[in-house]
């Protein structure tokens, strides 16, 4: 075998380009309309998705989509603006109103396509009347150290937006709007994506209020009391749904497949554990590593050599002030559990090519992490308390760096057992 982390990585790329722009959009693209074509779009690699989509459309085209600041890309006929992720910025503002100014006033013969992929919530900020961005920044913050499942977000999102849960598709009609969606939730649903700038649920913001109390998210009083008053995001029953169809063009599971597939020609077995994996990022890890001891020291429930792979998001409750991101917390945990064993290699990474806050996708490991932690003078256990698990991985060289990747499919976890 290849050195282990090669072959990760061989295998984390082929889960990239699976969901790769240029080949995926051709398989779901609308007919040309007998109006104007309007691009509209959102998340970090909603740039990729426009500029794919001019290559491949045939008839004139306009529009903007945002996407995270360094994640652009050259159009010729779509904007691209940037903006602040995960927390939001005037920028994002700006954006929000710029996708809302866009489809004014358009008729029956015009086409709204909308690229939405995982970001767009914090990229579309759009705070409803009587509201500022600080209070959509406020809210984000809670959310982000919340600890609660990103579907759950963004359900709560939907319902604070002047843009999200199917409004900008209110404000398009009475054109077609046809969202072309690269999923990053677990269970793929497309109106969580980006919070659903286009497309309509049955949810109300009583459904807000009751996943606030679940997760015990602290959201300031008067967010609270506005999603109290029961303000309906657009029902799937409005008119201006009608002709719309949604399209998930590129999701984890596809991804996986395909890293599983990669894995096979290179002569390993790969095993997809699942591809909508949530729950705190430390507790999956942890998990993990013991499913990965049993293969090593007793050759079940798969006999070596085998790769474990998972996607989904994991999610990490703050509670301390050090750098990192859900992978690298996960890793850092998995590390920990397999100290002392010798033939397990690891890579988690976000497939956008971010990780937290950070420069880093995620991060490697292997059976002689924590020691070579503990030569540096880190103990691994103390940085996984106070949420620094970025600043333990640097110390020993062993974090992931792969630059924006253009899409963005969410997790991805492979578990090399030699």
């Amino acid at each position: 075998m290849q050195d282990p982390r090669v072959f990760l990585r061989t295998l984390f790329d082929s889960a990239v380009k699976a969901a790769d722009p240029d080949h995926r959009l051709r398989l779901f693209l609308p007919d040309a309309p007998r109006g104007r074509t309007v691009v509209v779009g959102a998340g970090k690699g909603s740039a990729q998705l426009a500029r794919a989509l001019e290559r491949i459309w045939s008839c004139p085209i306009e529009g903007a989509v945002v996407t995270r600041y360094g994640y652009g890309a050259v159009c010729e006929h779509i904007e691209v603006l940037e903006a602040s992720h995960p927390v939001p910025d005037a920028a994002g503002l700006k954006a929000s109103e710029r996708l809302l100014e866009l489809v004014q006033g358009l008729t029956a013969d015009d086409l709204v396509i909308a690229l939405m992929c995982g970001g767009g919530s914090a990229l579309l900020p759009a705070p409803p009347e009587g509201f500022d961005l600080a209070d959509e920044i406020a809210l984000n913050q809670a959310l982000l150290k919340s600890g609660a499942p990103i579907s759950a977000m963004n359900a709560i999102r939907r319902q604070f937006s002047r843009i999200k849960g199917g409004r900008l598709a209110v404000a398009a009609y009475p054109a077609r709007v046809v969202t072309l969606v690269v999923s990053d939730i677990p269970g793929d649903d497309p109106a969580l994506v980006s919070s659903g700038p286009t497309i309509a649920t049955a949810g109300k913001p009583d459904d807000a209020i009751a996943l606030i109390e679940r997760y015990r998210i602290d959201v300031p009083e008067n967010i609270r009391r506005h999603l109290q008053a029961g303000l309906h995001a657009p029902e799937p029953t409005d008119a201006a749904f009608a002709r719309n169809s949604v399209h998930v063009v590129a999701s984890a599971k596809v991804s996986l497949e395909a890293a599983a597939k990669t894995a096979a020609n290179l002569g390993v077995r790969a095993f997809i554990l699942s591809d909508s994996l949530e729950g705190e990022a430390r507790e999956a890890g942890a998990f993990h590593a013991a499913l990965a001891r049993e293969i090593e020291h007793n050759g079940r429930p798969f006999e070596r050599p085998a790769v474990l792979l998972s996607g989904g998001e994991t999610t990490v409750t703050v509670r301390g002030d050090g750098k990192g991101g859900r992978n690298t917390e996960f890793l850092l945990a998995f590390a920990l559990s397999i100290q002392g064993t010798k033939k397990i290699h690891a890579l988690a990474a976000d497939t956008d090519g971010i990780d937290g806050s950070e420069d880093n996708a995620g991060a490697f490991a292997d059976s002689s992490t924590i020691d070579r932690m503990i030569s540096q003078g880190v103990r691994g256990d103390e940085h996984l308390m106070r949420n620094d698990a970025w600043s333990a991985f640097d110390a020993v060289d062993d974090l992931f760096v792969c630059g924006p990747t253009g899409t963005n499919v969410n997790d991805f976890r492979a578990i090399l057992i030699c």
